[in-house]
């Protein structure tokens, strides 16, 4: 069983020390209420971020309830059951053809053992990383989102993140790019992940402090 996620005493004031302008940014937003879903196995967090990719949080919500139904409710189905399912099955839960080729992909992979779910989480983040983009449809944002929210990773930092980028560009006044993100999250070493999370709920407040 796994423990308890608990976020490190003084991990939000050494943020606060690193950075005062996110500091007013953190009084305004509050505690940080990041918790992984590590109740959740790691083929179910897995097909719940490909399932998400590039669609509203509703739409998204509503695909993986329609998918769930298709399988027993008291578990996730594993790899071997959904490369079972009719493709007009999840046609039918608004899975559009490409992401049903991902998700083949993904379970194939499990299938044979290729990518082994149940090392992951003894893996160095770069680590798993490199095991989850070869997979169809992962690309590192996918694998970084799947870090922090499944694993609770504290130091990942998304580079390529929209919304952590738009929160930066709130706190500090200037929309970095891709390529500027690196050297920006080096002052939030070793807590990036809770960095990220002030950034992103930064990035959805309405006004400026």
């Amino acid at each position: 069983m796994t423990d308890p996620f608990v976020l490190p005493e003084g991990a939000v004031s050494r943020l606060r020390l690193a950075d005062p302008a996110l500091g007013r940014w953190i009084e305004r937003i509050g505690p940080c209420t990041l918790v992984p879903g590590q109740d959740e196995g790691p083929l179910d967090a897995l097909v719940r971020a490909l399932l998400s990719q590039q669609i509203s949080g509703k739409a998204a919500a509503t695909i993986q309830r329609r998918f769930r139904l298709l399988f027993a409710a008291d578990r996730f189905p594993e790899a071997a059951r959904i490369l079972a399912l009719d493709p007009a099955q999840l046609r039918a839960c608004g899975v559009s053809e490409q992401k049903a080729g991902y998700l083949r992909s993904l379970c194939e992979r499990v299938a044979s053992g290729a990518l082994a779910l149940d090392r992951l989480g003894e893996q160095d983040d770069e680590e798993i990383v490199g095991e989850l983009t070869p997979v169809k449809g992962f690309g590192r944002w996918t694998a970084q989102m799947f870090l922090i929210f499944h694993l609770g990773r504290l130091d990942v930092w998304p580079c390529d993140d929209l919304g952590v980028r738009k929160g930066l560009a709130r706190v500090h006044g200037v929309m970095p790019t891709p390529a500027q993100m690196g050297p920006l999250g080096e002052r939030y070493r070793p807590y990036r992940s809770v960095a990220a999370w002030y950034l992103w709920r930064a990035s959805e407040l309405p006004e400026d402090p």
